[in-house]
């Protein structure tokens, strides 16, 4: 048992043994690769550069990406620097990186350190802890070097061993800066995503000890960021803090606040996604590597309609802007970014013991003193935190920022950002916190080391509470700053606390941008970080509270209140504003949470009710309030109660009576008024409470208050008690108008009253004078009803309404009077006779005859008609009936019709058309209106007496009452008589309706407009809007506009008319010159500033872009509107095609001067180009076109490196022609016609005549163009003379290339349009013949320009007489001129790109083809049944294999009578085959078992089989021993040696019994080798598929006495199915791996040429090719397995042994790696009939090396 056996002393036994003492060793190489695996952030090795700048005390950081050219695209020939930046993005690639600094130079000491990994710097005031962050530069460069000072360091590689070698700088080299050259190991790596850096960089320069950093890429200045700090303004720590964390480790000892900004300036192209196209090969291999991962990722394809739309829009945004970008990449954008730090000085205590292990684990003391930083945004920054100015990519500016700023989530920064958020809205700089090694997060698990960052984050949340407590103070500061305002003083005074809503809502935005900030999240990717930092933030106080802004200022959080509904009755108690309350919700739940904000209780409102009293608006609030909480239950009728008895409120002045004065004290109220019963604006009791408190709270409520309903009776007492004084007014006995409101209200409710009540009343009302009558207050048997009106001197009821008559006559009022009063005073004749006491007047009369008028005769109703019976308003009161009027010559009493003038009926009082008085008056004649004349001559005699008022009266009431008085009906246009004003407003110069105009636009052709004010009623005044469009047309023409500035004010009119502008009068206005035109002095003028003024017709000016065609034509543009009238009368947009051909064909070298461009003019022939049918419609045009020399075309002017003879013969033999140097040759431009002009479609050719002749632009528009034009293509002017060598003897290489052809022309012709192929695949099949001879020539020659040139070719294609047509090829032809030959039979017009892609497809496997998106099916689908014919092939080669067992079988059995059984004495078989595979399989070995020594290469079979194929096998057994984990130094010598996870041989015991099987009898008969053939195809026969859907049966094996059983069972395999390869065969790769699809993109290469090779050993024994399978682990010994038949390789095997040597062109490694697999199969093979490894799966593993031996060489032969 381990348990007793004592270690402790074992240790100290071995420590004091005389034993060898030996150093551990470390590989360099591996160590570094660990340490960079935990470094997988971006940007590693920047960062850490930046950092040690910043340790050395640098203020300036330049970065520099140098690059390396393509080898594919050339770089442009032009000097614009953003084409140049974008070929340098788009193509180049990284060569170096190069970062220095200014920083202190390395001293001796950094210059050790710098070679010893994990040393770190000793000074704990440095960000560098562990001494490996300078070995990230290895991730990339493979030997870097360090310039600093006057010395130099190099790092180089000696195998896995990492050396360096330092150097002295001469004085002339030496500087201060430090520089870190970093070569790229891999130099085809793309320039990297210029935004992710620079995001980076701009993040890093946040915290960092640097003044700015310089991004550079080559010679272009990406990035400059520069960063400016104020002065720190120290501030007291506040009391209510502890500045000591939890544990006492840490206190913080001072604050500051200090503001920074961040200065960016950035080339444009930092904005630009740069869109590069991506090898096609490579793509398609990784899209064919895993097809199955589309049906996989299309699964989360799937989103809401509204997510697409929005990421379509936002799509299309960044795609303008990306388009803005790309016109200027070198353009440059500034900004700047200003942020707020606050830091704490932090003091630490330390006990030694957690001192000691802190420097274990960082290799540096903890500090003493350090600093915490506080990143934070308050909103006035935020607000305008970002300032921008530039060029396109400006708006990228908050790009570059998204992370500076913390406005969605802050960063824990140790020198840098790391990955952990601090789960609050600010950034956290602790430069002392212990990160892990990859410097992404914080170190919470080691023991010592979570003490000491715990205590960091509690600081850090004492910090941001600090910080806290500043933001408040400032928001305090602000507020007294607006209370202070001297403005605003007087008006603050009225407030409770002089705070003002708008002054709390002034601040809100500033308060909840706070709180927000300070709302912790949850952190990422620790949680813990954000709850140590929220905790402490909430927890670091002395006492239970915290600053917060309230509705009476910042206030402590134990004096505020959670305003949970609305009390505005109480506004003094400080409360949670409703806004700061919704918007920082979470902050106000932690306050609640702690405890530290609590709601509005009962005793906070009665301590504010009593300090001060109510508003009226407040009084209503809090009875409602009140009322809300009884019926609900939330208070008690004694609690409310309590609070109505110590509520005072003030009433308003208006307000105020003599009953209640101006104060209402809730105590007194002991009874509510009804309104239905008695209305609100009556005196009421003292006792009562107002109606207008309580009108809108329901009666219950009101009863639970404990008052009561304000009776009839006790109201009336209180209106008629002595001891009651009232004003005059409101006294019943002596206002007329009161009584009038008082009686009606008894009158409603006398019925309700009971009996006793009703005489209360009489007896109170009747002895005193409430009666209103004509002649005062009467007592009520002292009045008459109102009936009673005859006589104006009678005391009758006036002015009571809605009282009734029975509560009058219970009260005594008279209801009659005496017949002969009334008899005399109608006798009256308006003289005053004896006994008379009143006046008869016309409106009695109209009143009595009213009251009599079904009793009137006609007779007399016509004599009132004619009679004059009514005074005019103006006459006395009783006018002679001299100055009586009809009621015809008279007016109703209206007051608009007493503005106007006229004759108004007297009517006292208020006069009511409708009432009978009114109706009778109307049926006698009385007017009730004037007419459309009478009010036209009304403002004509107005105006003539400039009566303003008069006039304006009158034109007021014509158009108010157009519709009520019928006015429409007349036709105010057909008035003659001037009566309406113009814009001017003069009385004097009055119109005529048909006159003026109402559209103030027609002013500027001199059409009258009528008066501004009068323009909506122009219809009702018969007013047009616009003149007759033919006079307005007439007076454009007699006035044209002069200037730019009236032309598009006229010219915007017109084009709003344009549906009158049709055709005649369209078309005479476009003849008319009404166009100005300020035409510039010519060329030739003398006077160049002068300009002149031309009138043009709008069918003669264009108003498109004049750009192009600006000098040539008249272009104008005088606005949308103007423009639209232009084109609607003839102008047009651009000249059209027709007329630039004929300015062309007249004047083409005046416009090639104007253009002083040749691709302007281009432009203009390509715009012809486009509408060559429209220019073949105009044949004299298209005639003149042909022959004119107008055609753009060039000549090369080439430099020659050897100077050419001066000899012009044409004729001479040109094979010796001087090389041209084409990269200094010159395009002459220049004009010439069609006929002398070639269109190069034989690029060769013209490269040897490019000087002798002028070349059509290569545009395919403009060749077109060209060729209809008659311009010759080059290739038909071209003859060649063949001459060919001999035909060679062998044809064999022909006719493999004309199967290749045949079969490859179906691939480029799949897609191509029809139209453009000549001849198709079969036809070349029956037409073309290939033949190769010795050497192939052509004389090439040019019709028409006497040139020609011999040239040396490998294809020629040539048409015979007798054999048709034949591709003739070299011996060592190339497929680019076999393709260049073949198209021109091919195609129609082929071109440059269709040789290429011949070439491609000709020159490609077919499996490459389809992964590059070639459909290669149909070939693919003929190499199907060429396999199933293939298979059958392997079925009857079986059959044969069978037949000759039998055949050896019969032989057998003849020869052997005695065994024809085929069974013979056991025989051991490990002691007759030596080599044979042990009890290891290629699974890997047993480590149970000491492997024994191997047998002599002499004597093994499989040790002899790599030099019987002409291999040496023993690298591949030494390269699988290495990989297997037991690497061994190379042997010179051939001595044996102990080779652990090599198969060993058999031993001679048998497995089971471990003892050798004794020897017994004479020997068996051997078994017959039929038997064992047999059994060899059997177990061929069993293989199969992985995924079959039959069961595995074991196949039959005959009896073989030569085998032994091991039981080592087979290791079972962790891996499922990936992806089949190209060739067919599966991947399956291991589960534990986690990105199966880049290590499948990244391997293709290799797993198809590994696919490829596993079926070549295949097709050795027959195998199906179904029955392979590659699978991957990343570690373990297994290098191939079998599974119920399906045979399974270990792509690791291959990739670490074979594939570096496998591409090797002696194919020896190709060869090598064959024999490995083969070997491989047959032992898996054996797998089939033995289970086990045994020595019976021994026997038949070599019986299959021997069986299909001759087979493998003859394989193995054709690499």
């Amino acid at each position: 048992m381990a348990g007793s056996v004592d270690y402790a002393r074992l240790r100290e036994q071995t420590m004091g043994a005389d034993g060898e003492e030996e150093a551990v060793t470390v590989n360099t190489r591996a160590l570094i690769d660990k340490v960079l695996a935990r470094y997988s952030g971006e940007w590693t090795t920047l960062r850490e550069l930046i950092q040690n700048a910043a340790d050395a005390q640098a203020r300036r950081v330049i970065i520099k990406f140098e690059t390396l050219p393509s080898r594919n695209v050339p770089v442009p020939q032009t000097t614009d620097p953003s084409t140049l930046l974008k070929h340098t993005l788009l193509h180049h690639t990284l060569q170096r990186l190069v970062v220095s600094n200014n920083g202190e130079p390395f001293a001796d000491t950094d210059w050790a350190r710098l070679k010893r990994i994990a040393e770190g710097n000793p000074d704990e005031t440095k960000i560098g802890a562990f001494g490996v962050g300078f070995y990230s530069v290895f991730s990339d460069c493979e030997s870097p070097f360090v310039s600093s000072g006057k010395q130099t360091m190099a790092f180089y590689w000696k195998g896995n061993s990492l050396f360096t070698r330092m150097g002295k700088l001469s004085a002339e080299h030496s500087n201060h800066d430090t520089t870190f050259l970093l070569d790229y190991r891999n130099q085809s790596s793309p320039v990297p995503n210029l935004m992710s850096i620079c995001q980076f960089l701009s993040t890093s320069l946040t915290f960092v000890g640097l003044d700015s950093i310089e991004l550079w890429l080559d010679q272009w200045n990406l990035l400059t960021l520069s960063k400016k700090a104020a002065p720190g303004a120290d501030v007291h720590l506040p009391r209510e803090i502890n500045p000591k964390t939890q544990e006492g480790l840490m206190k913080i000892v001072g604050v500051e606040h200090q503001s920074a900004q961040i200065d960016a300036k950035w080339l444009n192209v930092v904005g630009w996604t740069p869109v590069k196209p991506t090898d096609p090969l490579q793509s398609e291999n990784s899209k064919d590597a895993a097809p199955s991962l589309r049906s996989l990722f299309s699964r989360f394809n799937v989103g809401a309609s509204s997510a697409a739309a929005a990421r379509k829009q936002a799509a299309k945004e960044e795609e303008a802007a990306q388009r803005a970008i790309a016109e200027d990449l070198t353009g440059q954008s500034t900004a700047t970014v200003f942020l707020r730090i606050s830091t704490v000085n932090i003091q630490t205590y330390v006990a030694k013991s957690l001192a000691q292990e802190l420097e274990r684990a960082t290799k540096k003391p903890p500090p003493k003193h350090t600093r915490i930083a506080i990143l934070t945004s308050p909103h006035d920054e935020t607000a305008a935190s970002m300032s921008t100015m530039g060029t396109s990519s400006a708006q990228k500016a908050n790009d570059i920022f998204t992370s500076v700023l913390p406005t969605r989530n802050g960063k824990i920064f140790i020198g840098f950002p790391t990955a952990q958020t601090t789960g609050l809205l600010a950034h956290v700089s602790a430069p002392s916190v212990i990160p892990t090694v990859e410097r992404e997060s914080i170190d919470l698990n080691a023991r010592y080391v979570r003490t000491w960052n715990v205590e960091m984050l509690r600081v850090a949340g004492i910090a941001c509470r600090i910080a806290y407590a500043g933001e408040m103070a400032e928001l305090r500061s602000k507020l007294d700053r607006r209370l202070n305002d001297p403005s605003r003083q007087a008006r603050t005074q009225q407030s409770a606390h002089g705070i003002e809503k708008s002054d709390i809502a002034a601040l809100l935005p500033a308060a909840i941008h706070t709180l927000k900030q300070y709302t912790c999240q949850e952190s990422t990717p620790s949680s813990q970080v954000g709850q140590i930092i929220e905790e402490a933030f909430w927890t670091c106080t002395r006492n239970a509270t915290i600053e917060i802004l309230s509705t009476s200022g910042v206030l402590p959080s134990h004096r505020v209140r959670m305003d949970t509904e609305d009390l505005s009755f109480v506004d003094g108690i400080p409360s949670v504003p409703r806004a700061l309350a919704d918007g920082a919700n979470g902050f106000v739940a932690k306050l609640r949470e702690f405890g530290l904000l609590s709601d509005i209780t009962p005793t906070d409102i009665k301590t504010e009710l009593e300090s001060r009293a109510l508003t009226e608006v407040q009084l209503v609030e809090f009875l409602k309030w009140a009322g809300a909480k009884l019926s609900s239950g939330q208070l008690d009728k004694p609690s409310v109660k309590n609070l109505l008895d110590v509520a005072v409120a003030t009433l308003n002045d208006e307000h105020g009576n003599a009953s209640q004065g101006n104060v209402l004290v809730l105590a007194e109220i002991k009874t509510y008024q009804i309104p239905s019963k008695i209305p609100a604006d009556l005196p009421i009791p003292r006792d009562t409470i107002p109606l207008r408190f309580s009108k809108s709270m329901p009666k219950t409520i009101l009863d639970s208050f404990e008052w009561e309903e304000l009776q009839i009776v006790p109201w009336l007492r209180f209106l008629l008690s002595d001891h009651t004084t009232f004003e005059e007014s409101k006294n019943i006995t002596k206002s007329p108008a009161f009584a009038s409101q008082v009686l009606p209200v008894l009158s409603k409710g006398w019925d309700a009253l009971s009996g006793s009540s009703k005489t209360t009343v009489i007896e109170l009302l009747q002895p005193r004078p409430v009666i209103p009558t004509k002649l005062g207050l009467r007592k009520p048997p002292e009045a008459y009803f109102a009936s009673v009106k005859i006589f104006d001197d009678l005391p009758t009821i006036h002015g009571l309404q809605g009282t009734k008559e029975k509560f009058l006559a219970a009260l005594g009022v008279r209801k009659t009077i005496e017949l002969n009063v009334i008899f005399d005073r109608l006798l009256a004749t308006g003289t005053k006779k004896q006994g008379m006491s009143g006046k008869w007047s016309h409106v009695d009369l109209v009143k009595y005859l009213v009251s009599i008028r079904d009793d009137i005769p006609k007779q007399d109703i016509d004599r009132l008609r004619n009679a004059a019976i009514c005074a005019a308003e103006g006459s006395n009161e009783q006018p002679p009936p001299d100055r009586l009027l009809k009621l015809s010559d008279l007016f109703e009493p209206k007051n608009d019709l007493r503005a106007l003038g006229l004759p108004i009926l007297q009517w006292p009082g208020l006069y009511h058309a409708s009432s009978a008085e009114g109706k009778f008056m109307s049926f006698l004649g009385l007017r009730p209106y004037p007419t459309v004349p009478e009010l036209v001559d009304i403002m004509v005699k107005a105006a003539k007496r400039k009566d303003v008022k008069l006039y304006e009266n009158a034109l007021s009431y014509l158009i108010t009452n157009n519709s009520s008085n019928q006015y429409f009906k007349f036709s105010l246009a057909t008035v003659e008589v001037p009566f309406l004003p113009l814009l001017d407003g003069n009385l004097s110069n009055l119109v005529t309706p048909k006159s003026c105009f109402t559209n103030i636009n027609a002013a500027l052709l001199d059409f009258p407009i009528l008066r501004q004010d009068l323009h909506p009623h122009g219809q009702k005044l018969g007013v047009a809007s616009d003149p007759n469009i033919n006079d307005v047309a007439r007076r454009l023409a007699q006035t044209p506009p002069q200037t730019r500035v009236e032309a598009r004010d006229k010219f915007s009119y017109m084009s709003g008319r344009l549906n009158e502008i049709q055709g005649t009068l369209a078309s005479q206005l476009g003849e008319c010159a009404i166009v100005p035109i300020t035409a510039a002095p010519g060329r030739d003028s003398r006077d160049k500033k002068s300009s002149t003024l031309k009138y043009v017709s709008p069918k003669s000016v264009f108003l498109g872009d004049s750009v192009n065609y600006g000098d040539i034509f008249d272009f104008v543009d005088f606005g949308p509107e103007a423009n639209a009238f232009l084109l609607k009368v003839g102008s047009k947009q651009q000249p059209t095609d027709i007329e630039i051909a004929r300015m062309v064909v007249r004047e083409p070298a005046r416009l090639l001067s104007i253009f002083d461009s040749d691709e302007k003019y281009l432009s203009m022939l390509r715009r012809l180009a486009n509408n060559i049918n429209g220019l073949k419609a105009d044949k004299t045009l298209w005639k003149e076109l042909k022959l004119a020399p107008c055609l753009l075309s060039y000549k090369q002017v080439l430099h020659v490196k050897k100077a050419k003879s001066e000899e012009d013969d044409v004729d001479s033999d040109l094979d010796d022609l001087d090389e041209l140097d084409e990269d200094k040759s010159i395009r002459e431009f220049g004009l010439a016609s069609a006929s002398d002009i070639v269109i190069v479609d034989d690029i060769l050719t013209y490269r040897y005549f490019a000087d002798k002749m002028r070349a059509a632009p290569q545009e395919e528009i403009i060749e077109r163009f060209y060729a209809a034009l008659g311009t010759p293509f080059l290739s038909s002017l071209v003859d060649d003379n063949l001459r060919k060598g001999g035909r060679v003897r062998d044809q064999t290489q022909a006719l493999r290339l004309r199967e290749l052809i045949v079969e490859r022309t179906r691939l480029l012709l799949h897609e191509q349009n029809p139209d453009l192929v000549l001849h198709n695949s079969k036809w070349l099949e029956k037409n073309l013949q290939v033949e190769v001879v010795q050497s192939i020539s052509v004389l090439r020659s040019v019709r028409g320009y006497n040139l020609r040139v011999n040239l040396k070719k490998t294809a020629s294609l040539s048409k015979e007489p007798q054999r048709g047509y034949v591709l003739f090829v070299g011996q060592k032809y190339d497929l680019f001129d076999v393709s260049r030959e073949l198209l021109s039979l091919i195609l129609k017009k082929p071109r440059q790109n269709d040789y290429m892609a011949l070439e491609m497809i000709l020159s490609t496997d077919l499996r490459k083809l389809r992964a590059k998106g070639f459909n290669t099916d149909r070939i693919l689908r003929q190499k199907a049944v060429e396999a199933r014919a293939a298979e059958e092939e392997r079925q009857r080669q079986m059959e044969q294999e069978q037949q000759r067992l039998k055949e050896q079988e019969r032989a057998w059995a003849e020869s052997h009578p005695e065994g024809a059984t085929g069974k013979r004495q056991s025989i051991n078989p490990a002691e007759s085959m030596p080599g044979a595979f042990g009890s290891s399989s290629p699974s890997g070995p047993d480590p149970s078992v000491s492997p024994p020594q191997p047998p002599s290469p002499t004597k093994g079979f499989i040790s002899n089989l790599g030099r019987r194929l002409g291999l040496d096998n023993n690298r591949a057994s030494r390269s699988q021993q290495n990989l297997l984990g037991n690497p061994q130094p190379p042997i010179e010598d051939d001595t044996p040696r102990q080779i652990e996870d090599t198969p060993p041989p058999y031993t001679q015991k048998d497995p089971q019994s471990g003892a050798r099987a004794p020897h017994v009898g004479n020997p068996e008969t051997v078994t017959a080798p039929y038997a064992t053939l047999q059994n060899l195809i059997n177990a061929i026969g069993a293989s199969r598929a992985h995924d079959s859907n039959n069961l595995f049966s074991a196949p039959h094996t005959n009896e073989v006495k030569e085998q032994a059983s091991y039981c080592d069972a087979t290791q079972g395999q962790d891996i499922s199915f990936f992806a089949p390869t190209p060739a067919g065969i599966k991947i399956f790769l291991s589960n534990s791996m986690t990105n199966k699809s880049e290590f499948v993109a990244a391997n293709a290469e290799s797993l198809n040429a590994f696919a490829i090779l596993l079926l070549d050993c295949g097709s050795v024994f027959g195998l199906r090719p179904q029955s392979l399978h590659i699978f991957y682990d990343e570690k373990g010994s297994t290098i191939a397995f079998n599974r119920q038949g399906s045979l399974f390789c270990n792509f690791r095997f291959f990739s670490q042994l074979h594939w570096n040597r496998f591409a090797e062109a002696s194919g020896e490694g190709k060869r090598e790696a064959a024999v490995y697999w083969w070997v491989t199969l047959c032992h898996e093979l054996a797998h089939n009939l033995v289970e086990t490894h045994s020595a019976e799966h021994s026997y038949y593993t070599e019986s299959f090396v021997q069986q299909y031996y001759l087979k493998m060489v003859s394989k193995i032969g054709q690499y």
